[in-house]
């Protein structure tokens, strides 16, 4: 490990590494020297973000096609077996996937929509730290869990529907599990409030939004290595803003 690749030799999980601020993560941290494993629902994206960090010649990173929408247990045993087999342990893991959901009134949210965000936001969620733990704990040094959080996810906020009531679950997930690790572990576990960045949900999310006054993903990066690297040992059980009035600010 040195000054330029604080995770030297480390081996890091991001989802929804396809696009956006995960794509953004995952070229962050191969650059400091992670062999990251990019797992998305989206092959042909998961390769666009390989074939980047190849390109750079960096670690060799892991392409995971994985579906966050399945409810059942058995794959995600099947990847935390496989991480298992071919890498021995992660250092870190970067929740990044998620979806947006509709944005209208409450009564007029479509039930399986609802259902969808919830399992892929906060459901997958749990099951992939459920079977990922094992391996976390298993870290040679220390190991970082990130959560992606939202400023609806603690002011709730009308219209948001599933979206904003699945960063609220995130919120709590993240606190719950941040308590259960405390003082009986190496890993620390926080979350990430990104705030307004360039990405296609955001797009989605305000699509008469002009994408060139939006801040794009490389510059909140900063943030998002601290956070995965040794020098954010003490940081724990934070929900940090990557922008705004309440950044948080790295020494």
């Amino acid at each position: 490990m040195t000054a330029t690749q604080p995770l030297q030799g480390r081996t890091i999980m991001v989802t929804g590494a396809g696009y956006g601020i995960g794509r953004e993560a995952a070229l962050t941290y191969a650059r400091a020297g992670a062999t990251v494993l990019l797992l998305g629902r989206t092959q042909e994206a998961l390769n666009d973000t390989y074939d980047l960090i190849e390109a750079e010649q960096l670690p060799q990173a892991a392409v995971l096609p994985f579906d966050l929408e399945s409810s059942e247990e058995t794959p995600y045993q099947q990847l935390a077996q496989l991480i298992k087999e071919h890498f021995g342990h992660l250092d870190g893991l970067l929740l990044n996937a998620g979806v947006l959901g509709q944005r209208t009134p409450i009564d007029n949210y479509h039930a399986d929509t609802w259902l969808k965000v919830m399992q892929i936001n906060v459901n997958g969620q749990f099951l992939l730290i459920k079977h990922l733990l094992p391996l976390l704990h298993k870290a040679p040094a220390d190991a970082s869990i990130l959560f992606t959080s939202s400023s609806v996810g603690r002011t709730g906020r009308a219209y948001w529907g599933a979206y904003s009531v699945s960063k609220f679950a995130t919120e709590g997930l993240m606190q719950v599990l941040a308590q259960e690790l405390e003082n009986t572990s190496n890993i620390r576990v926080n979350a990430i409030n990104p705030g307004a960045t360039r990405t296609t949900m955001r797009a989605a999310a305000y699509p008469v939004e002009n994408p060139a006054d939006v801040t794009a993903p490389s510059a909140i990066m900063p943030l998002y290595l601290h956070l995965m690297s040794p020098a954010a040992i003490g940081i724990h059980g934070q929900s940090l803003d990557a922008q705004g009035d309440n950044a948080f600010l790295i020494d």
